[in-house]
């Protein structure tokens, strides 16, 4: 009876933290159902767009937007609705992945910097310094310059790389300041009193009191990232031709037709700014949400 009871009520307080985060945050609720539609449009592309992404239609070059094409289509006679929608899988994978690897690193330094304390957090914090002395385009820039491309599963694991290491060190300086109290609890002197070990101390009692933090830094650098995945498309250093990605449908021949066809530029900067906007709204919704400091 104990179990079935435990099972009935979870689902409930799950439902019911849900129904009060859309009550108390209808801008994040609203912002969530934007990266859910998008999210499955690029999941479903394949079933859901009439074109190929990739296929070179000459009839149609620069077609005005029309109800076979209604974003118009770019000088190759591509269908720029088709590429939007493929290009939305690119951007919210390398997003995802990136901000998460980011998001995961800079959190495991962050607590160990706290944890660990003196010299080693000395040392950690002047060389994250070093790192945010850097503006994060210019940092992305080099690396992805050092490191080139390399492709596994059709994903540029390098331009993951370089877009996750600047936001290494921002994650890191937030979550070692919320480790830090956390470093004093009772439970980390019983645990080092138990005889743990440092990495079981780290992973299995302070990673997880970091959770809060973590999730509202990985919510916003998804935004950061899915626009530093944009600008390096858009100089060429990111996703190249002929997949659609939509910093790379910003450079190009949108930048010679952008007269003759300002929906070559239009549809994929709305595209671009509706993403990053949506995060941006759903991190700070969080933040006031699981942060007791800003609720009322």
């Amino acid at each position: 009876m104990a179990a079935t009871t435990t099972g009935s009520t979870l689902p409930s307080r799950e439902r019911s933290a849900l129904l009060r985060f859309v009550v108390e945050q209808p801008l994040g609720a609203a912002a969530f159902v934007v990266i859910l539609v998008m999210a499955l449009a690029a999941a479903f592309a394949d079933w859901i767009v009439p074109y190929d992404p990739e296929a070179i239609d000459f009839s149609a070059m620069l077609a005005a937007p029309s109800p076979a094409h209604p974003f118009g289509t770019d000088a190759f006679g591509r269908d720029i609705l088709t590429r939007i929608i493929y290009g939305a899988r690119t951007a919210l994978s390398i997003g995802l992945l990136s901000s998460l690897l980011g998001c995961a690193a800079g959190a495991v330094i962050g607590v160990a910097s706290a944890y660990f304390g003196g010299r080693t957090d000395l040392v950690v914090q002047r060389f994250v310094d070093i790192l945010l002395s850097f503006p994060i385009i210019v940092l992305a820039l080099v690396v992805v310059a050092m490191l080139g491309r390399r492709l596994v599963l059709g994903i540029d694991v390098n331009l993951i790389v370089a877009i996750a290491i600047p936001i290494v060190p921002k994650v890191a300086r937030v979550i070692r300041s919320a480790a830090l109290s956390i470093r004093e609890m009772p439970y980390i002197d019983a645990a080092r009193a138990a005889g743990y070990s440092h990495a079981r101390i780290i992973f299995r009692h302070m990673c997880p009191n970091v959770v809060a933090p973590f999730l509202i830094m990985l919510t916003a650098f998804i935004a950061q990232a899915i626009l530093l995945e944009a600008s390096l498309s858009f100089l060429g250093l990111g996703v190249s031709e002929p997949k659609p990605a939509w910093g790379l449908m910003l450079a190009g021949n949108a930048s010679d037709f952008y007269r003759e066809a300002p929906w070559m530029v239009i549809f994929p900067g709305l595209a671009i700014s509706l993403a990053v906007f949506a995060f941006n709204l759903l991190g700070d919704s969080l933040r006031d949400w699981l942060d007791p400091k800003f609720r009322t």
